[in-house]
């Protein structure tokens, strides 16, 4: 059988030949194929190869031409959810929550940077030693955050968060332990009766997964916005559904259309729900003052580290947005906004766990009040190595209550 090494000389030569000696542009996907596995067959000259070997070669081959190199195979492994590349030598994936390196490398910094083209290129998105960071997505939806140097001193850094090939639900998250079949029910009737959500959490615990399940409780008459960065939301059932996807300045400085751009024109598409991906800056006061102007059963994520944190962001993201707008007026901007915020962590054992759901109330002396519903809450079994609880209603009754009412709905709170 063939070595590894042998393998990987022999993939290279043959890279190296179709490149020379073949009419690349004039072969469809598949001629290109089948021409490489005659190929193949020719050069291995009774060469013994496995069957599987000789598939590999192809599709590596393949792969570095019309592909994405080693990505392809990466991509192709749906245990993977995460990739980091810092350089063309060092692969990094997310398995089951833990990191580990992988065994598998880019052939130069030239071969990352040709397949970091062909990404961005597919995306109608531009990135170049003059405009050096940009967000996009693979055709799967997977996204892609690009760091090119000199702004990143290890060479070409690309992460990948991969793209469920399922739409994830909330049965799923209940089948997780994130939350109870009860939880769920409350959850549904609170979409349903247009409650103006907020999910927060820090980086990999689960924000737009768990927007993404809590989005397909939205009524399918409705006519819906999304707005996002890079476009990953798997909305299901909805007939009205215009989904807007923010652009970066190409490397001239124009054509930059922002979230905040989109949210205003968002405004006047007739939106009965607007869907915010994420919110990070000065877009904050669109979406806030977009829930304050009648457009209920809104829905957006941020990075917080717990619920109060969420709304000190907010204030700070809001000022961004309008640096001379008093404090106090934001806070009314977004208690008068905000109905639910629900809290997401990554525990660690690495589980994700739903950590508080909160009822946001008026400002009282000067400060937004906060009524927490349910609470996670650790119990006997839990161990440093693993967490295990559940997330209770705590005795506090839900205060606002007029959009259930108004709704028809039953207060199950």
């Amino acid at each position: 059988m063939m070595t590894r090494e042998a393998e990987q000389q022999f993939t290279e030569e043959l890279r190296q030949y179709a490149k020379e000696a073949m009419p690349l542009s004039s072969l469809s996907d598949k001629e290109l194929e089948i021409r490489l596995e005659h190929l193949v067959t020719q050069r291995l000259n009774g060469t013994y190869c496995s069957s599987r070997q000789k598939a590999n070669i192809v599709q590596n081959v393949y792969s570095s031409i019309r592909g994405l190199g080693v990505l392809d195979t990466i991509l192709k492994d749906d245990s993977i959810t995460e990739v980091m590349i810092n350089g063309p030598q060092n692969i990094f994936i997310e398995r089951a929550g833990k990191v580990q390196r992988l065994n598998a490398s880019f052939d130069s910094e030239k071969r990352l940077e040709d397949v970091i083209q062909r990404i961005v290129g597919a995306a109608g998105r531009e990135v170049s030693q003059a405009s050096p960071i940009v967000d996009t997505r693979l055709e799967d939806g997977s996204r892609v955050n690009v760091v090119l140097p000199p702004i990143s001193l290890v060479g070409p850094v690309v992460t990948i968060r991969k793209f469920s090939k399922t739409p994830m639900t909330i049965e799923q998250l209940i089948r997780y332990g994130s939350i109870t079949e009860e939880i769920a029910d409350v959850l549904k009737t609170l979409v349903e009766a247009k409650y103006n959500i907020f999910i927060s959490g820090g980086t990999g615990s689960g924000k737009t997964t768990f927007l993404n399940a809590l989005s397909n409780y939205i009524p399918k008459e409705e006519r819906i916005i999304t707005i996002e960065d890079s476009a990953e939301l798997q909305l299901a059932n909805i007939d009205n559904l215009v989904s807007l996807e923010s652009r970066n300045a190409n490397n001239a400085g124009a054509g930059e259309i922002t979230i905040r751009d989109l949210i205003k024109s968002s405004l006047r598409m007739r939106p009965e729900r607007i869907v915010v991906g994420e919110v990070r800056g000065g877009e904050a006061l669109d979406m806030l003052q977009a829930m304050n102007t009648g457009h209920d059963g809104s829905l957006s994520t941020g990075h917080a580290n717990s619920t109060s944190d969420m709304l000190s962001r907010l204030e700070t993201m809001v000022l961004q947005g309008a640096p001379g707008m008093p404090l106090p007026a934001i806070r009314m901007q977004i208690a008068s906004a905000l109905d639910i915020i629900i809290h997401l962590s990554r525990l660690r054992d690495h589980s994700r766990k739903t950590m508080a759901i909160t009822e946001v109330l008026d400002v009282k002396e000067g400060v937004i009040q906060l009524n927490p519903l349910y609470e996670f809450r650790e119990d006997e079994n839990s161990t440093l190595e693993r967490v295990s609880g559940r997330l209770e209603r705590t005795e506090n009754p839900m205060v606002n209550i007029q959009k259930l009412q108004l709704a028809g709905k039953k207060i199950v709170i």
